[in-house]
């Protein structure tokens, strides 16, 4: 669309000026043309007057009068002056001339002399141009003027274009409630409002399900929780193998039903669209390092950060630090040495890989096949806290690996923002999008709605 209305814009600019300054043009040049050639004849008659009254006197003109003639006033073309007396003698003054020449003569009075000017036509031509040069320019200025102005209203109108293309995928995304300034313009303003509305009612529908998926969590774990305790209760105090081994069995049926809760209430999350955005990822990891910072220290290890400033990728910044938490509590737990965090491009999208890793001794080969399994663990832990980052992970689009055993590299691969979310592209520098200009009245009151 920008291309479209700067094209359109400066397309009729330049029609108009074409058809109204060549027109201009060569009015201009005939005008100066014909200009000159009255002043030369004015120049002519003035000069036959003074050679009537000297002949009439019985002399002839003098050299200071034929010099005078040639000069002509400030502004006049030099002229080669000819004065024919009536006893057949010629008066010459000023160099020859080249044709092209416009040559004026006249009678002088009853005297019967006669007088000619003649003017390079070529001075009267340079004149012209000159003229037709400066309307050359006006237009030149014109259509400048008319590019300047294309370019702002293409930017007007396709800015807040962009910018509602954006919210859309952002509401797309998972963001309910994109932002989007207005306008001035009443027919995208419109299209806005209506997005926003779309995303209040979204909004409302996704927040009903969470909320019914949250007690649903509540209402399902809270008993499997206690039944769980009950049972393993049950295995620690009774002294009958049949209840125990009943009980060991119940326990497992438990269990099996915490997983299936657990994912189908994943299963939920997943439906209701992603929460990624745009995130700096050195903000994150800052964040991160300020929170592990004191920790390391008191073991009297470093952990260090080497982000990128411009690395941005599409990520839940909430579930983005718990898996960088989760990395540094692993490596806190059972690396050794310097932590480093570090990032590097990932192929030619953007994408982005997030390095965490330490000098310690590595991944045991029996566990490394098996690390991101729910329950495998080396150190007496739960074995959750890596499957579990995986998973947030995936649930934004990237992938978290064992890139290296030893020494431990554990690598986040991230979705690069594309460029359609990059604020370079979608609204180049300079560009500003107001909400001046006038509105119909019923727009403000779905404005205030």
């Amino acid at each position: 669309m920008r291309r479209r209305v700067l094209l359109a814009t400066i397309s009729a600019v330049a029609v108009a000026v074409i058809l109204l300054g060549v027109p201009l043009g060569l009015f201009t040049a005939r005008y100066v043309v014909a200009s000159e050639e009255q002043r030369i004849s004015d120049r002519a008659n003035t000069f036959s007057a003074t050679v009537d009254r000297v002949v009439e006197n019985e002399e002839r003109p003098t050299d200071e009068q034929l010099e005078h003639a040639a000069q002509g006033r400030s502004g006049d073309l030099p002229a080669r002056v000819t004065v024919s007396l009536p006893d057949g003698e010629q008066l010459m003054y000023g160099e020859v001339l080249d044709p092209p020449t416009i040559v004026k003569a006249t009678e002088a009075g009853d005297s019967r002399a006669w007088v000619s000017l003649e003017v390079s036509a070529w001075s009267v031509y340079v004149k012209a141009a000159q003229i037709v040069a400066l309307v050359v320019v006006a237009g030149v200025v014109a259509i400048g003027a008319g590019v300047a102005m294309a370019v702002w209203q293409a930017n007007r109108l396709s800015a807040p274009l962009v910018y509602l293309a954006a919210s859309a995928e952002q509401l797309g995304s998972g963001q309910v409630r994109p932002s989007l300034e207005p306008s001035g313009v009443e027919e995208i303003d419109l299209v806005a409002a209506e997005l926003a509305r779309s995303a209040d009612r979204l909004a409302g529908r996704l927040a009903a399900e969470r909320q019914f998926t949250q007690d649903a969590s509540h209402q399902l774990r809270t008993p499997l929780t206690a039944l769980t305790m009950r049972l393993e209760e049950i295995m620690m105090t009774s002294d009958d193998d049949g209840v125990v081994e009943e009980a060991r069995v119940s326990l497992e049926q438990v269990e099996r039903l915490v997983t299936v809760v657990d994912d189908l209430l994943a299963t939920s999350r997943r439906s209701t669209g992603g929460t990624t955005e745009a995130v700096v990822l050195l903000d994150v990891v800052r964040q991160q390092h300020e929170e592990w910072a004191d920790t390391f220290a008191q073991a009297k290890r470093a952990l260090v950060v080497d982000v990128a400033a411009e690395h941005r990728v599409l990520a839940t910044p909430g579930a983005l630090a718990q898996v960088i938490a989760t990395l540094l509590e692993n490596s806190l737990k059972y690396g050794d040495g310097t932590t480093t965090v570090r990032s590097k491009p990932s192929g030619p999208k953007g994408a982005v890989a997030l390095e965490v890793t330490d000098e310690g001794p590595g991944v045991q080969d029996d566990i490394a096949p098996r690390i991101f399994d729910r329950g495998a663990s080396s150190g007496g832990s739960t074995g959750l806290g890596l499957a579990l980052a995986r998973d947030l992970v995936a649930a934004d689009g990237g992938r978290l690996e064992l890139a290296q055993r030893r020494p431990p590299v554990f690598r986040i691969f991230l979705v690069g923002v594309p460029r359609t979310l990059d604020p370079s592209i979608v609204l180049p520098p300079g560009t500003t999008i107001s909400s001046r200009g006038r509105r119909r009245g019923w727009l403000h009151h779905d404005e205030r709605a």
